[in-house]
């Protein structure tokens, strides 16, 4: 639970921002952030954390293509695509499908598209992580998935759905923010941001112990790492990276 002073400072900037949350309450903040303000802080933000966390996510990368089907091919499906930053990761002859809970991405990612031309696309699906009732059970050798858990309603649906549409053998690749050791400065100056944090950058949570919900989920073998990547004036410095065999 968050201590007094961290609930004086959470105060203080709940009044700093208090003009996001008159409007969330008048109903023009949410549709605002998510067809405007998030996909382009997404993109100014993504970039910068691209940069800080390209050598993690090429390490994590390396080995997709041992997921490859027996027929050679390798499907790979990706949660959260936002504007497509993790193209430049998969190996040539991926076929992907994208999908993100926010259709005002799709022009940031139709950039990155054009200039991924490596990758086959198949389809652009508007779902949520925890409902791909489109794509069908065991169709997919990888799911992909980078700072998307912090935002779902509910992790172990999600990761529930992840395991149904994977083939068994397939893999699941993650890299996400979370939670500072209960003891540290980080941890604490999350607790105070949480509140306002999750207003402004649509429903992100920066308290999950996502690493627990990965341990708990069915996965027959678990590579995690708990790394840390700065981002200047944000709170999200400690980071998950890995991926689970179905």
């Amino acid at each position: 639970e968050a201590s007094a002073s961290a609930l004086v400072l959470r105060t203080c900037l709940v009044l700093l921002a208090l003009p996001i949350y008159v409007l969330s309450f008048l109903g023009i903040w949410e549709p605002f952030c998510r067809k405007v303000f998030f996909p382009f802080v997404l993109e100014k933000l993504g970039a910068v954390h691209d940069k800080k966390a390209k050598k993690h996510k090429l390490e994590l990368f390396r080995n997709l293509p041992e997921f490859r089907s027996p027929s050679g091919e390798l499907r790979l499906l990706e949660i959260g695509t936002g504007n497509g930053i993790n193209l430049q990761f998969y190996p040539p002859g991926c076929k992907v499908t994208c999908t993100d809970i926010n259709p005002h991405f799709q022009e940031g990612l139709s950039k990155n598209i054009k200039k991924n031309q490596h990758l086959q696309y198949e389809r652009f699906l508007v779902a949520a992580g925890e409902d791909l009732h489109q794509v069908p059970s065991g169709s997919v050798d990888v799911v992909v998935c980078t700072f998307v858990l912090c935002s779902v309603d509910s992790v172990s649906s999600t990761l529930r759905e992840v395991l149904r549409v994977l083939r068994p053998g397939g893999a699941f690749y993650f890299m996400e923010h979370v939670a500072g050791e209960h003891s540290s400065w980080k941890y604490f100056w999350q607790q105070v941001c949480y509140p306002t944090w999750k207003l402004v950058f649509a429903g992100c949570c920066l308290t999950r112990e996502l690493w627990k919900n990965l341990e708990e989920a069915k996965f027959s073998e678990l590579k995690l790492q708990h790394i840390s990547v700065a981002l200047p004036w944000t709170p999200i410095e400690p980071h998950i990276v890995g991926y689970g065999v179905k």
